[in-house]
Order: C-alpha cells, then sequence, then structure tokens
C-alpha cells in the first residue's frame, strides 16, 4: 500500500472510477440497450396501474416529492457551507458549494443533452425531460456531502454521526422513490442521478485534495525485530473546536509526515468529556513512533500528562489561544513552520509537573499553575473574545480583575520553613514566558528539574506599573511587591478559597496546591538549535 500523497496519475484514474458508473448507465440509456429498457417499462407501466386505483397514495407521494425538492437538497449544503464558513473551516465551506454548483450546472446540461421524454402516463404534473432525475443526483450529492463533512469538522462520536447519517441516507431512497412512484421517472433515470452524484462528489473531492479518512491498523511483525525497514507511526490528537479548517489541516499534516517516510498517521479528535486522556492511551496501545497534539493548552496539557515517562516524543502544534508551550520551545505559531521545525527537529527531554489539591485530583501540568489573580483572569476571559481576538482578551479580563482582593497565603518550599504573605496571585512555573514575550519568570527552563515560583503582591492599584517594569526588565531583586523562589516542591495554602488554574485551564477555587517536579518526564519534539 502506497502511504505517500496520490500521483497526478492515481488521482485522474480515481476521478474515472467514479465517474464509470455514470458512464455505463448513460451509453445504456442512449443505446436503448433492451434489458434496462424492458426493465424501465416494466416499473412505469405497474407504478402507473397502482397510482389509478390508489390516489390516495399518489397524493401522499406528490407531498413527499415537494418536501424533498432538488432546491431543499442544496439549501441543506448551503447552510451548512454558512455554518462552516463560521468555523472557518474554509476549504471544505468552497468545496460543497462547488459541489452544489457542479450538480445543479451538470443536471441540467445532461437533462437537456439527452432530452429523454417522461414515462406515460405521469401521476402528477412535471416539466423537462427525464434522463437523469435532479431529486435522486441532489440527494444523493447533499448525504455524500455530510458525509464527508460530519467526520471531518463535527469530530462527533461515531454514534451521533449515525443519528444524522441514517435518516440522510432514508432521504435518498424516499425522494428517489418517490419519482418511480409518480411515474415521472423511470429507475435508469434514478440510477443514472445517482452515478451522476457519485462522479460530482468524487471528482470535486479529487479536485479539493479532500481523501477519506481510511487508515490502516498496523502492528508490529516479526520482521519488525529482524531489522526490516518499517516506516514510522504518527498519531494526531486534535481538539477540532481549535483547528478551524479540519480537512485542510488533517490534509496538510498527512502530507508532511507522509514526506517524511511516515505511515498514515492515526487520527484521534478530543471531546467535551475528555480532552486528550483516552486520545493519548490510543497513541500508546498504537506503539505511535511520535505523537502530534494541536489544540489550546488544556488539550496539550491533558496529552502530555498521558504520555508522561512513555519515552514516546510530543510535537506540539499551536492552534489555541495561548500556546504557551509551543512559545516556550521556540516552536513557530505558523502551522506550515511548526510543522517543518518539528517533523526535522530533535528529541528533548522536559520536565512534568505533578500537583494536586483540595477538591483536585492528582494530575500534571507542563507550563504553569496559579492561585489567586492569574486564575481568575483566565476564568473571566470570554470565550467569545478569545476565539475573536486570541489572548488579548486576557487584558480585557485583567481590566476587571484589577481590583481583585489579595489573600493570605502559607508557602513551603522542598524542606524549608513556612512562609506567610498577602498576595494577589502565586504562579509556579515550569518555563517562564508569557504570550507577548512577557518574562514572568526569566530564569524557568523546561529541562533544569526545578519549580519557579513568583509571588506578585502590589497592595494597591497604583502600584501595579511597578511589578510590570519589574517583569518587562526581568529584574530579580526582591521587594514586598514581587519574589521569585526555586525549589523541587512547592506547597501554597490559602486562607479562603481562591481560584487556581493549571495551564489556563480554569479548575475551580479551593485553598491549596501542591506542585512537584518531575525531572525529564516528557520527552518532547522540538526545533533543532540555528
Amino acid at each position: 500500500m502506497n502511504h505517500h500523497p496520490p500521483s497526478p496519475v492515481g488521482r485522474g484514474l480515481t476521478v474515472v472510477l467514479g465517474a464509470l458508473p455514470f458512464i455505463v448507465i448513460t451509453l445504456l440509456v442512449a443505446n436503448h440497450w433492451g434489458p434496462l429498457e424492458r426493465w424501465d417499462q416494466s416499473v412505469s407501466a405497474r407504478a402507473a396501474s397502482y397510482g389509478a386505483t390508489h390516489p390516495n397514495v399518489v397524493d401522499l407521494w406528490h407531498v413527499t416529492g415537494d418536501v424533498f425538492l432538488p432546491w431543499a437538497m442544496r439549501a441543506v449544503i448551503v447552510i451548512v457551507a454558512a455554518y462552516l464558513w463560521h468555523r472557518r473551516a474554509r476549504l471544505l465551506t468552497v468545496w460543497l458549494l462547488v459541489t452544489a454548483g457542479a450538480e445543479l450546472g451538470l443536471v441540467s446540461a445532461v437533462r437537456h443533452i439527452f432530452d429523454r421524454p417522461r414515462p406515460a402516463p405521469m401521476l402528477v404534473d412535471a416539466d423537462g425531460w427525464s434522463f437523469v432525475s435532479s431529486h435522486a443526483t441532489a440527494a444523493f450529492v447533499m448525504a455524500g456531502a455530510l458525509g464527508v463533512v460530519l467526520p471531518s469538522v463535527r469530530g462527533w462520536r461515531r454514534r451521533f454521526r449515525l443519528l444524522v447519517m441514517l435518516p440522510t441516507i432514508a432521504v435518498v431512497w424516499i425522494a428517489s422513490a418517490d419519482r418511480i412512484a409518480l411515474n415521472v421517472h423511470y429507475v435508469s433515470d434514478v440510477l443514472g442521478g445517482w452515478a451522476l452524484g457519485l462522479a460530482i462528489l468524487t471528482a470535486t473531492s479529487i479536485g479539493f485534495g479532500l481523501r477519506a479518512g481510511l487508515r490502516r491498523r498496523r502492528r508490529r511483525t516479526p520482521s519488525d525485530d529482524d531489522g526490516t525497514s518499517i516506516p514510522p507511526r504518527a498519531a494526531v490528537i486534535v481538539n477540532p473546536i481549535k483547528v478551524g479548517d479540519g480537512v485542510a489541516f488533517r490534509r496538510k499534516v498527512t502530507r508532511a509526515l507522509s514526506v517524511r517516510g511516515f505511515d498514515d498517521p492515526l487520527w484521534l479528535e478530543t471531546r467535551e468529556d475528555d480532552a486528550g486522556n483516552a486520545m493519548a492511551k490510543r497513541a500508546i496501545e498504537n506503539e505511535s513512533d511520535l505523537v502530534l497534539v494541536a489544540g489550546g493548552d488544556g488539550t496539550v496539557r491533558v496529552v502530555c500528562a498521558g504520555l508522561a515517562h512513555t519515552g514516546i516524543p510530543v510535537g506540539v502544534i499551536p492552534a489555541g489561544t495561548g500556546n504557551l508551550l509551543a512559545r516556550n520551545l521556540h516552536i513557530p505559531l505558523d502551522l506550515d513552520d511548526a510543522l517543518e521545525r518539528i517533523l526535522e527537529g530533535r528529541d528533548r527531554r522536559i520536565d512534568l509537573v505533578k500537583v494536586h489539591g483540595d477538591e483536585l485530583d492528582t494530575d500534571r501540568f507542563a507550563v504553569m499553575a496559579g492561585l489567586g489573580l492569574d486564575a481568575a483572569i483566565i476564568s473571566d476571559a470570554p470565550p467569545h473574545l478569545k476565539r475573536q481576538i486570541g489572548w488579548t482578551a486576557y487584558l480585557v479580563s485583567a481590566a476587571k480583575n484589577i481590583n481583585h482582593p489579595s489573600v493570605r497565603v502559607q508557602i513551603t518550599l522542598d524542606d524549608e520553613e513556612p512562609m506567610e504573605r498577602r498576595v494577589r496571585t502565586v504562579v509556579v512555573g515550569n518555563v517562564g514566558m508569557l504570550q507577548a514575550n512577557i518574562p514572568l519568570l526569566p530564569d524557568a527552563r523546561p529541562d533544569d528539574g526545578l519549580l519557579d515560583v513568583v509571588v506578585i503582591a502590589p497592595r494597591r492599584v497604583t502600584q501595579w506599573p511597578i511589578v510590570v517594569w519589574r517583569l518587562m526588565t526581568r529584574t530579580n531583586r526582591a521587594d514586598m511587591y514581587l519574589e521569585r523562589f526555586t525549589g523541587r516542591k512547592v506547597e501554597i495554602t490559602a486562607e479562603v478559597d481562591v481560584q487556581r488554574q493549571l495551564d489556563g485551564d480554569p479548575i475551580g477555587p479551593g485553598r491549596s496546591l501542591t506542585a512537584e517536579i518531575e525531572a525529564g518526564a516528557l520527552v518532547a519534539r522540538v526545533p533543532k538549535r540555528r
């Protein structure tokens, strides 16, 4: 099986095979092939005879035909395209509109070229020619289009896809059977419509580079242990909400992996109830040689936590609001650049941080955890602003929380005596850079085996400019406004419940947070040194 992108010859052959059923049916109809013509006439005569004695049934089919008009099918495609445009799935949007336009144009062209008379007698009035059935073609194209869109963008579980696809397939059958029952089309007109729909979907899908997401599940064989060269395998874990144009993203990633000799990747999408834990387990079970994760900081955190101590390299593809781990590992934010730098990069062991607290199960983070103001800012950042303006939405939330109350906390580093402070926020970091290259923890390194802690404690709003200046100039002098510490373990206990966060994800209020370094727990794929 060839795992590289299909060649022009392969694409052309696929288009020809997709069009072959329509070509065959058209030639048989045009040449009045006896068996097909007799079948058409027999079914037509039975439909006319039955309809003449069952007017109520004819009325029911007539209403059905009015509901499943071709323009209704095309309207569904346009509505789905508008939704995809809103989701920033530009490639799929254009593909849907082009496909719908091709269906409309080709049906009209075929009917005028062949000018085949309709069956007689028809049970309802119908204008135009018979071959091909526009109802059948439009319904088939709509069902095929949804079959591509649902798994590519929505990321629904299989049972939810079936809940949509099964009624859609039923619509194809009902809309097609209606044409035969009302004796306005021959059976061959309906079959020709389905075949034309298949040809259109195949041609436009190949033209836009859309390929079915089928993959071959490979397992190691004894020959793997004999030194036989086998292609490496990658798993790609994607948060479909963060990756707008899922099909274009999938095509780019698959191509980038393929040209570097990788086998077909295992594609895994996160769900609303699972940000990546089950997907990381699947990647481990698949014996993946590389895991690529595309999503927000929360998705990256969960996947990295799931792959801790496995030795499987993780490449972070920036796709969220903060992308803090990617920034700190010097991975470009542009997709093409990120793919090149990751796939041509090197493996680097970095630390993870084990964390627990009240009302919080033991977890891990890769970037930063916080208690107090920073968590409140993250919790209050409007989701619609994060989608529209990215990380600058946090500035809006920061302005709203500028008077966030201070809280008395007790901080214990390693085995030292506890320290008491009244603070606005305490941040524990594995890395140090925030968005816009703000050095919150300038000495933090992801592989130094240490936690970096910053305590921010301005007493009044007017003292915030001093704190900001200290941060931007990377001043290490400690004073009552800003202190920094390092250690392998830190315990923070607050006097009252305050907001908490892990890698930009709110985890709810609480009074305690304990973090402990896990040196070299994760293998990260990072750009080569230059």
